[in-house]
């Protein structure tokens, strides 16, 4: 149960904002007996709660569900600290320019960790003119595919969406790009440097 919302975190999050479990009570319309039973883990807040409650102790929904809150610290949004999650059920591709709390098809997606390239996700990287034309040596069928290849540069970066029984290929302009990052549905996220 302590996977729903825990008292620990309410207890922190309304003493941060200087409030009562009398007046987070009047916040969200229980009794500050009811608070004091959510702190001390002898109750849980009702689900019709949860909205009114995330709100008056300043976190969001998922960050109460989590338990715990999440502060980014990348304030300058340096895109190479770039955070990408993909849902494992829709395939949504999701970035920040840090640690945030993202959530899709009502699951909280971790942040993928980018591994460096294995013989079986090669990805090949050729200058043409003022372009890198990148292609994976990788298998395209409909259950193991690429799903998408990304430039990522210190200014911005670009994706382009790849899809199953497709060339698994694409073309980014050299100026500025820093790495290169590609996602096997099976084995996850990998990074390939740029040359320049």
């Amino acid at each position: 149960m302590n996977q729903y919302v825990t008292g620990a975190l309410i207890r922190r999050l309304r003493e941060e904002r200087g409030l009562t479990q009398l007046q987070l009570g009047e916040k969200v319309n229980v009794s500050d007996k009811t608070v004091s039973k959510w702190e001390t883990g002898k109750g849980y807040p009702d689900i019709s709660l949860i909205e009114a409650l995330s709100s008056a102790l300043g976190v969001s929904v998922i960050e109460l569900f989590a338990g715990a809150d999440v502060v980014n610290g990348n304030r300058h949004a340096n895109m190479l600290k770039m955070r990408v999650y993909v849902c494992p059920v829709c395939g949504n591709i999701i970035r920040s320019v840090g640690d945030a709390v993202v959530s899709c098809c009502g699951i909280m997606l971790p942040a993928l960790e980018a591994e460096e390239p294995d013989a079986e996700h090669v990805l090949s990287v050729e200058e043409v003119e003022d372009e890198y034309y990148v292609t994976a040596e990788h298998d395209m069928s409909k259950d193991h595919y690429i799903s998408f290849i990304a430039a990522v540069r210190d200014d911005g970066c670009e994706f382009v969406k790849l899809y199953p029984e497709s060339a698994s290929g694409a073309r980014f302009k050299i100026s500025r790009v820093k790495y290169f990052l590609y996602y096997c549905n099976r084995h996850g996220l990998y990074k390939v440097m740029a040359r320049r």
